[in-house]
This record gives C-alpha cells, sequence and structure tokens, in this order.
C-alpha cells in the first residue's frame, strides 16, 4: 500500500470517529476568546436540546441548539457569570433544559419515588412470606399411625 493510500485512509478514519459536538458548532459561532469559548462549550455541554432531548446543545444540529449556544455566547460577551448564563436559559426554558437536573425539595419526590416503591415491595414481600409460613407438623395420633401402617401394608 502506498504512502498516499494510507494517509488517505487515516484521514478517512480521523474524520468517521470525529465527535458530533466538533460538528454542531459551526464557525460563525465560535467566540475569538478562548477562554470565553471553552467556557461556552462547557455550559452547552450541560443544556439540553429540547427538540432531540437526547442530546447536548453542543452535540446537536437543531435549530433551536444552535440559537440556544449563540444565546449563551451573548450572555457570556455580555459578562454574566456560568450560574447566570444557565439560570437565564433555565428561565426560559424550565429546568428540562439541564441535562443534570438540579435535586430539590421540589423535585424530591420525583428522585425518592424509586426507592419509596422497592422499600414498600420489599415490606409487602416480607409480609407475605410471614403470612404463609407453614403451619409446625403435628404429631400422628394413635389411630392416624394405624390407618398409615394399614394403608403402607396394602401398598406391599
Amino acid at each position: 500500500m502506498s504512502v498516499r493510500r494510507l494517509l488517505i485512509l487515516l484521514a478517512a478514519l480521523f474524520l468517521a470517529v470525529q465527535p458530533l459536538a466538533l460538528r454542531a458548532v459551526t464557525p460563525d459561532e465560535v467566540l475569538p476568546d478562548p477562554a470565553l469559548e471553552a467556557r461556552a462549550r462547557a455550559i452547552s455541554a450541560g443544556l439540553r436540546c429540547m427538540i432531540c432531548q437526547n442530546q447536548s446543545i453542543d452535540e446537536s444540529d437543531a435549530d433551536l441548539a444552535r440559537d440556544l449556544r449563540i444565546l449563551v455566547r451573548q450572555r457570556l460577551v455580555a459578562g454574566d457569570t456560568d450560574q447566570q448564563v444557565i439560570a437565564y436559559v433555565v428561565s426560559r426554558y424550565g429546568e428540562f433544559v439541564l441535562l443534570k437536573p438540579i435535586f430539590n425539595w421540589r423535585n424530591a419526590l420525583l428522585w425518592g419515588t424509586p426507592v419509596l416503591l422497592l422499600l414498600a415491595g420489599g415490606g409487602y414481600i416480607l409480609l407475605a412470606a410471614r403470612r404463609r409460613r407453614p403451619a409446625p407438623a403435628q404429631a400422628l395420633s394413635d389411630e392416624e399411625k394405624a390407618a398409615l401402617a394399614d394403608a403402607l401394608r396394602r401398598e406391599e
């Protein structure tokens, strides 16, 4: 195999395994300040695309994701902190926009319900198992012993 073919193959392989996040952000969105761009990428990685719902806005090619990426960058250029940018986006779209939801008292029931259901189910199983315990075996009376012996003799 020639060196040229090997280089073409390696370049094709490199392009094939590139993460989607590198292709989602277009060059016209990138901020000239590398520090601000790094902050924007970090924030965008934690925000959910409301159309895709399974990708961050940093990975999504949807128009809404692009608009949100631009909004994040505008807020950062305006001087907002990372927390202020996230709070602004959450105030507009709700907590669902966060890929990692915040644990608070409003959603504690949502987080705790699976644990409560498992505990209730385990308790029910334990109670049901206690109720179904067989009664201890009682010794046979003399009449029962005689009937059993008679039945066994007939079988032979």
